[in-house]
């Protein structure tokens, strides 16, 4: 097979498989988000896809296929040092993981810390994940999950940023956050 071919081929096969999981990408904030100073129009790509600036920091959720859900949902935070977001591989692949057995799961793609572009900028993934917990919360009857059942994982800077929303995060329902 010759190489336009079957990267023809394999690039259909990405698509049917993406087309095979419900998902939904909706923003995390409404209008413009807490601590921008600058805004850029559209995400900034380093090597291998990953994400080296945030445009728009939003939520890709995955759902279970109908009848399999447990109720339960997953934030997933990417790593990538705070520099990058490593957001296909871990983010977008374990969200997958996880619908497959019954989680909706949620890939927050949350803005870097550039100084040039935020204020107080080390403290916004923070503010980010935060707001995608109240996201998922908020949705939790429309998505047939259980709001008290929401938990988070991170890889690398992710988990890092996993654990500081889970000792660091908001009160019982995320009430002080924007919805």
């Amino acid at each position: 097979m010759n190489k336009p071919l079957f990267h023809l081929a394999l690039i259909g096969i990405l698509f049917v498989s993406a087309l095979t999981q419900a998902q939904q990408v909706i923003p995390l904030w409404d209008g413009k988000p807490p601590f921008t100073k600058k805004s850029i129009p559209k995400d900034k790509l380093g090597n291998g896809g990953r994400i080296t600036q945030v445009s728009v920091p939003e939520l890709t959720v995955y759902f279970p296929e109908k009848g399999t859900g447990n109720q339960m949902a997953i934030l997933i935070c990417p790593g990538g040092g705070y520099g990058i977001l490593a957001i296909q591989h871990e983010g977008h692949e374990v969200a997958q993981w996880y619908s497959k057995r019954g989680y909706v799961a949620a890939v927050l793609k949350y803005r870097l810390p550039h100084e040039e572009l935020l204020h107080q900028a080390w403290e916004v993934p923070l503010v980010d994940a935060k707001q995608g917990i109240k996201r998922i919360r908020v949705h939790a009857k429309e998505w047939g999950i259980d709001q008290d059942k929401v938990g988070v994982l991170g890889f690398s800077a992710g988990g890092h940023l996993a654990a500081s929303v889970s000792v660091h995060g908001e009160t019982a329902k995320g009430k002080e956050l924007s919805s």
